[in-house]
């Protein structure tokens, strides 16, 4: 696990598995625009697997990311190198977690109640909050990464 904490690969000063995180976060709303345009293409089947794929993997990530912050010292730690203040860090940070959270139990009641949704005609609203959510957790992430490993 100490490849985890090795320099990462986009030139800052964090380590791989933040910077490996980052850009999956970062890609995780051209991804969920992909599978949404499989539902448009009323290609259905795909759209309901990728939609279940990309939440388990998204899952996998978050826990791999916790793992690494936690073993990685934590929020304190990251922020040694950062010129930032550390309550607005902190501040960021909180909101991030905030929104993701919230998006994370958003996607999933969404996947979990999606044949239920479609019967009464909701799903393509919870499907919307849910890439609204995505969108802004990735937004919200990437300001965490520039905000620990940039500034």
């Amino acid at each position: 696990m100490n490849y985890m904490f090795e320099a990462g690969f986009l030139g800052t000063r964090a380590p791989f598995f933040m910077d490996f995180v980052t850009l999956i976060v970062a890609l995780l709303p051209v991804l969920m625009m992909y599978i949404i345009s499989l539902a448009v293409k009323k290609n259905y089947k795909a759209h309901t697997f990728s939609q279940i794929a990309l939440f388990i993997i998204s899952v996998i990530v978050l826990t791999y990311f916790e793992m690494g912050v936690r073993m990685g010292g934590g929020f304190k730690t990251f922020m040694e190198g950062s010129s930032v203040s550390h309550d607005y860090a902190l501040i960021v940070l909180i909101l991030h977690i905030i929104i993701s959270t919230l998006t994370l139990f958003i996607w999933g009641f969404t996947l979990l109640r999606a044949k239920t949704h479609l019967k009464i005609g909701t799903h393509k609203k919870y499907g919307r909050r849910t890439f609204v959510g995505v969108v802004l957790t990735s937004l919200s992430g990437i300001w965490v990464y520039l905000l620990l490993f940039v500034y």
